[in-house]
């Protein structure tokens, strides 16, 4: 999907609808979303937003890329896919793909 960018870098008090309103100087937006932490609802400082056409999501990406929003400078790019793995505490109390505790060979091994 080449109509939809990423925004990282966006200050606490950025809205959805002021980065609406930002978006919209570059052609018609069907979506934004600003990822907010599920315990406290508070901005993760990034979100995406839709565009109706490639050539939308192309201008806006090149003039946006840099551009100071609600006093800090945001950076625009093409979303990533995901990478599955990694990250966070898994079911096994461990972190990531690490083998539970890093370099000690995982739970069992004692030293």
């Amino acid at each position: 999907m080449k109509n939809k960018l990423f925004m990282g870098g966006l200050a606490w008090a950025t809205t959805e609808a002021s980065l609406r309103s930002a978006c919209e100087k570059y052609g018609d937006v069907e979506e934004v979303r600003i990822i907010t932490d599920p315990a406290t609802g508070r901005s993760k400082g990034f979100g995406f937003v839709t565009f109706a056409t490639e050539e939308s999501a192309n201008k806006a990406k090149s003039e946006m890329d840099g551009m100071v929003l609600d006093g800090r400078p945001i950076k625009v790019d093409w979303p990533r896919e995901r990478e599955g793995g990694g990250g966070g505490r898994g079911p096994r109390g461990g972190y990531g793909d690490r083998g539970g505790y890093g370099d000690r060979g995982g739970r069992g091994q004692r030293y």
